[in-house]
């Protein structure tokens, strides 16, 4: 499949996002109850963000949506992705996302995947000129409290690659940062970042696990291009992954299996492979032209996204998140 995000791709993943953001069931809760008033339904406690069978794949179906119709303002579907934004993201609604934080039982709710997310959502909200970067803002303001309240108090990074993979929430944190205009954020990521990796070396990439959907390794190092000059990037990535030019460790380079896609924890391995793929080309446009690794990380972000692009659509378990993580990589830099 093409690894461009033409306008046939974009009509499909729109079509797919427009059918789960609104799809109250199935769904799976982060919810701590408190008491019995708070057995509730997904429409009830998350008045915007209550489909996509999650809370935080409905906030970044909402991502990919905004993103198409921002990207590709002609698609048939543009039209459909304003009128229900109008119908959801209204003031009202995100008073009612923001308040759902405030509950003592919602301090870890979503952490950091969600909350990284909101923020991906929040920045491409501030390329739109239609108000609802606005509209979302105290909920945005609500997550960026939430890192900074947390990251001073997160002594070490979190390796796995599944929803409480600190590297990736880095990563989106730094992206809105950089585009709000967010110094504070994005000098605490950058300090944390330096804390947990900057003596990181010789990676073993002990990977996949049986449902990892990001790359611990190559997460990690697309995290650390983010908070690195150039040359300091060169250096670190070198004793990083120093056998990267024999293709080593050759688990980066082959895409996982995916043995059953009815299974949502096994659906995963799709996402690795996508995830892998937007690494590796964000890696290769942080090396330098005539470096061979660059090609060599292109080859690798190719196969990947061979091995995953087919299956973005077509049973539930992936399609009401994997196009997310396809956009991620057909919109890196490569």
């Amino acid at each position: 499949m093409t690894a461009r995000l033409t306008p046939e791709i974009a009509a499909l993943y729109a079509r797919t996002a427009l059918g789960h953001v609104t799809r109250e069931y199935p769904n799976k809760l982060d919810h701590v109850m408190g008491g019995p008033g708070d057995v509730k339904g997904p429409r009830d406690l998350h008045p915007i963000f209550f489909g996509s069978f999650d809370w935080h794949s409905c906030v970044h179906g909402w991502w990919t949506l905004f993103t198409l119709a921002r990207l590709h303002p002609d698609l048939p579907e543009a039209g459909r992705v304003r009128a229900l934004a109008d119908d959801l993201f209204t003031p009202d609604n995100v008073a009612g996302e923001t308040a759902y934080l405030a509950r003592p039982e919602s301090r870890g709710f979503e952490r950091p995947y969600g909350w990284a997310w909101l923020l991906m959502l929040a920045a491409e909200l501030e390329r739109h000129d239609d108000g609802r970067g606005d509209i979302l803002r105290p909920l945005t303001r609500a997550f960026v409290k939430r890192f900074t309240d947390f990251l001073p108090l997160a002594d070490y990074p979190v390796r796995v690659g599944t929803h409480y993979n600190t590297a990736f929430a880095l990563s989106l944190a730094l992206d809105y940062a950089g585009l709000a205009g967010d110094d504070a954020l994005a000098a605490l990521c950058r300090e944390r970042a330096l804390r947990w990796h900057s003596g990181d070396r010789d990676c073993q990439a002990w990977e996949p696990s049986q449902d990892e959907f990001l790359s611990p390794a190559l997460m990690e190092a697309a995290m650390m291009r983010r908070v690195l000059e150039p040359d300091a990037f060169a250096a670190w990535f070198d004793a990083f992954l120093p056998r990267l030019d024999r293709r080593e460790p050759a688990t980066l380079f082959r895409p996982a299996g995916v043995s059953d896609r009815s299974d949502g924890k096994i659906a995963h391995l799709d996402g690795l492979n996508l995830s892998r793929a937007w690494c590796w080309r964000e890696i290769a446009s942080a090396l330098e032209t005539g470096d061979p690794r660059r090609a060599i990380a292109r080859e690798a972000a190719r196969a990947h996204l061979d091995a995953a692009l087919p299956h973005v659509t077509g049973d539930y378990m992936g399609e009401h998140w994997l196009a997310s993580f396809a956009m991620l990589a057909l919109l890196a830099d490569a």
